[in-house]
């Protein structure tokens, strides 16, 4: 006979305000339909205690890991024991993976990204050129997960040039591809030659819904693959304009559930379904 075992191994996300992020939504689902004895928690945690923080997390052997939003991602860096590769050239880290005593930094949302293109899309990012609208954390993140995959030429487009110049100094030095920075300046008209278009702002998310990118949408064509970041709602205006002009595209609920799924098994060994994570968050979402 087993013997009981009523330790729960814990993961999170250590942010402030973190009242409503999602994410222990579709990691707690994986969890149960695998039968796992784990549980995914918010924590809120100020700037000034995010060591402390950390320090309890060493502390607790069933902590197993952590995700990081706004104000940690690069904060926390100072408190690691190791930075994977990607995650250095990011200059941020939004997951924390347990290996013994040593806290090693990850980030997963490029990856999510990146297997959102090629799992949901069948695209692959070699030799392409690839349009990214903003400059912020999920722009970096997947601009270099772009760049690393082998695109060919990544066209960064924000209205501050300062942000916007500065990710293409970064990619230009830390991977091989060509990159351009483009003013943000009125409506935005996407490049023919352009394989891949990017929303990676925040414009449409819940419940700015009615809002989108401020581009030219008549520039859109069939064959471009338009991508969108936001999750809720997964089907934003963005995508919906693009669709009628016959582009294909890509919603951001498969970024957030595969950089999720990356996670989970960073943390636990194990692959979880994607489609149970996906079901939970869509149905959180009203979807």
């Amino acid at each position: 006979m087993a013997e009981p075992n009523y330790m729960l191994n814990i993961v999170g996300v250590f942010g402030f305000p973190v009242a409503e992020n999602p994410t222990g939504v579709m990691q707690n689902a994986a969890f149960q339909a695998l039968g796992l004895n784990w549980l995914y928690l918010n924590f809120e945690v100020r700037a000034e205690r995010l060591g402390d923080a950390v320090l309890g997390m060493r502390a607790m052997n069933n902590f197993r890991g952590v995700n990081l939003t706004i104000p940690h991602k690069v904060a926390v860096l100072q408190y690691l024991d190791e930075i994977a590769p990607s995650a250095q050239v990011i200059g941020a880290v939004n997951t924390v993976r347990r290996e013994g005593d040593r806290l090693i930094g990850e980030h997963t949302d490029g990856k999510g990204f990146m297997r959102a293109l090629g799992d949901d899309a069948d695209i692959d990012a070699a030799g392409t050129h690839a349009v990214v609208l903003g400059a912020g954390g999920a722009a970096r993140a997947i601009a270099v997960e772009l760049a690393l995959a082998g695109a060919r030429r990544i066209t960064i487009v924000n209205r501050s040039r300062e942000r916007g110049e500065a990710l293409v100094r970064l990619l230009t030095e830390k991977t091989p591809a060509q990159a351009e920075f483009v003013p943000w300046q009125g409506a935005y008209c996407v490049p023919q030659g352009a394989d891949l278009l990017i929303n990676a702002t925040s414009i449409g998310l819940f419940p700015n819904v009615e809002d989108a990118p401020d581009i030219d949408y008549d520039s859109i064509f069939p064959g471009l693959i338009v991508c969108d970041v936001i999750p809720n709602p997964p089907n934003t205006l963005f995508l919906r304009r693009a669709a009628e002009r016959g582009a294909a595209t890509l919603d951001g609920l498969g970024m957030l559930v595969y950089q999720g799924a990356i996670a989970f098994k960073m943390w636990t060994g194990q692959e979880p379904s994607v489609e149970v994570m996906r079901r939970a968050l869509a149905a959180e979402f009203g979807g």
